[in-house]
């Protein structure tokens, strides 16, 4: 007598031999959360006649809140540069300005609109939008009475 061993019979579609786990979305920032869920992972999981050393769990607890001011640092210059940026596009407003376009030809003319609808705002000159970083030069208009 023999024994016979048979494999499982394939998975049709929309089947499976394993039950399938939840998909997830890999994380692509390393933030706070991530870092606490690690530390948590770690002392959980750690060896206990080994424990962790307290002297690197300080290390690592400080490296979260350096991280997490650099984080706020860099948002708060972030937004200190858009508001700059707004600012200088808003005083343009009536004056003459000018700007080489892609060809190479030189423009000049009146500032009549700002847009703050893209990354970098834009001036209307004319019929041209020309973006403020792109300016090569502004003059106060002087009206003589």
């Amino acid at each position: 007598m023999t024994d016979t061993v048979t494999a499982p019979a394939p998975a049709t579609a929309g089947t499976s031999l394993y039950a399938t786990a939840a998909t997830r979305k890999p994380t692509q920032a390393f933030d706070s959360e991530m870092f606490l869920k690690l530390l948590v992972t770690q002392l959980q999981n750690q060896d206990p006649s080994s424990p962790m050393d307290s002297t690197q769990m300080i290390s690592q607890t400080s490296q979260l809140a350096s991280m997490q001011q650099l984080t706020n640092l860099n948002s708060a210059t972030t937004d200190s540069y858009n508001l700059q940026m707004r600012s200088a596009a808003a005083n343009v407003l009536g004056k003459t300005v000018s700007w080489t376009d892609a060809d190479g030809a030189a423009h000049t003319g009146l500032a009549t609109s700002v847009s703050f609808s893209g990354s970098t705002p834009s001036v209307t000159v004319g019929g041209d939008t020309v973006a403020l970083t792109d300016l090569t030069g502004i003059t106060t208009t002087t009206s003589s009475s």
